[in-house]
């Protein structure tokens, strides 16, 4: 799915222009997010850049913006404070509210997630909570400033070197970070929370997400980065991040906050145009909606799955399902199941395995079948083929449909 980015600009809670990025989805607006970056970081680093990009193309629309006095935002950094961050954050809602919609969504990276944490009660709109590799207490922070946070206490204030670059902290910053309770915001909280975490995390140790996640109410849920570094800077740990975020996100974060409620007979799947690009339908069933579109090189958006991919998914669904149904019925430890299906259109003489019978071009799908593990004994790879062949979408694919077509309001409905 293709997206757009647009610069914008909000003022801040010192009264200083922030700047802000909002990387919106080409298609259907699912809901608004908002990021919040590392301490001494900016709305680009890796983590919040290919995060926020990831999201949008997933259908969620996230605002990312610089800190007083950091990235391309006015203001004076050494003035700020973890309480003025989180005022900034409000800040940056209350501009989405204004002139958008509301953050239904908020994501915080490194610090960035105990200020989200602590702002989210003032976001009464906010439905749901994640952080990425945050402290569980804001003064956590402290810890890279080093011998420098003698001198602070000393004299008032001193540079300390973060990432290569010069900040000026204030003992005022040390008195504000070590005043704040973010385990008592963590705790009365009331909203869904995701925690990111990766165990070999040498910035920001695994402990802290242990105890975020203790602190939490439930719903909660907890999952592990692996080896990702504390910045994520692998492209493939934030598309992980952006990927699961957008399929927890999903249960608790809709355009009205609430389940998606159906726009036809329950016994039947409403598919109508958007308005957006040339192609892109929603399609809805039951309490479920997604979008449909062709990739572009088609004309489309890319927003969805073709109608033929929808084919694809039904038969590898299907197969899936079925063969799972087949296992538990007899009692077989089978492993997790995966399914591939490709489909192209095919002369029949060119089909040796399905065109018997057939003239001119007729549909082919291939079907691979994986299993994680041996098979359990009892069961082999012909059993395993006979199965899937059982699956009642393969069953309609192979024999003919007939199609009932009528225009609702005219003579035939």
């Amino acid at each position: 799915m293709t997206r757009l980015s647009e610069k914008v600009e909000f003022e801040g809670s010192q009264g200083a222009r922030l700047a802000a990025r909002l990387e919106l989805p080409a298609g259907e607006i699912r809901a608004y997010a908002l990021f919040a970056h590392c301490f001494s970081c900016s709305k680009d680093t890796p983590a919040a850049s290919r995060v926020s990009r990831m999201l949008a193309e997933r259908g969620v629309a996230v605002l990312r913006f610089d800190f007083t006095g950091l990235g391309s935002s006015d203001g004076d950094f050494a003035s700020t404070d973890f309480s003025s961050n989180v005022q900034d954050l409000l800040e940056a809602a209350d501009f989405l509210r204004r002139d958008y919609e509301a953050p239904r969504l908020l994501i915080g990276h490194s610090l960035g997630g105990a200020a989200v944490l602590a702002a989210a009660g003032d976001i009464p709109e906010a439905r749901a909570v994640a952080t990425i590799a945050a402290p569980a207490h804001a003064d956590h922070v402290i810890r890279n400033f080093g011998v420098s946070v003698e001198e602070i206490e000393r004299t008032g204030e001193a540079q300390v070197e973060l990432a290569g670059r010069s900040f000026t902290i204030r003992k005022s910053f040390l008195d504000n970070v070590r005043a704040q309770d973010v385990r008592q915001r963590i705790s009365a909280l009331k909203r869904p929370l995701i925690v990111f975490h990766a165990p070999r995390d040498e910035v920001v140790g695994i402990e802290n997400a242990a105890e975020i996640f203790e602190a939490a109410k439930h719903p909660k849920s907890f999952v592990s980065l692996d080896d990702a570094d504390h910045l994520l800077t692998r492209r493939t740990d934030a598309v992980y991040v952006a990927d699961v975020l957008s399929a927890w996100a999903e249960r608790y974060v809709s355009l009205d906050g609430q389940a998606a409620e159906p726009d036809g007979p329950p016994d039947a799947v409403r598919v109508s145009e958007t308005g957006e690009g040339t192609y892109q339908q929603k399609v809805t069933s039951g309490r479920h909606s997604l979008l449909a579109d062709e990739p572009q090189d088609h004309g489309g958006l890319d927003s969805g799955p073709s109608p033929y991919d929808f084919l694809s998914i039904a038969l590898g669904a299907c197969t899936s399902m079925t063969l799972r149904m087949y296992a538990d019925r007899k009692g077989y430890a089978l492993g997790r199941i995966a399914v591939e299906v490709s489909h192209a259109k095919v002369h029949a003489e060119d089909c040796r395995d399905c065109g018997e019978g057939r003239e001119g071009r007729i549909d082919r799908f291939e079907r691979s079948i994986s299993i994680e593990g041996a098979l359990p004994e009892g069961l082999d790879a012909d059993k395993i083929l006979e199965i899937a062949g059982k699956c009642p979408v393969h069953k309609t694919l192979e024999k003919s449909s007939a199609i009932v077509t009528a225009l609702a309001g005219g003579d035939g409905d």
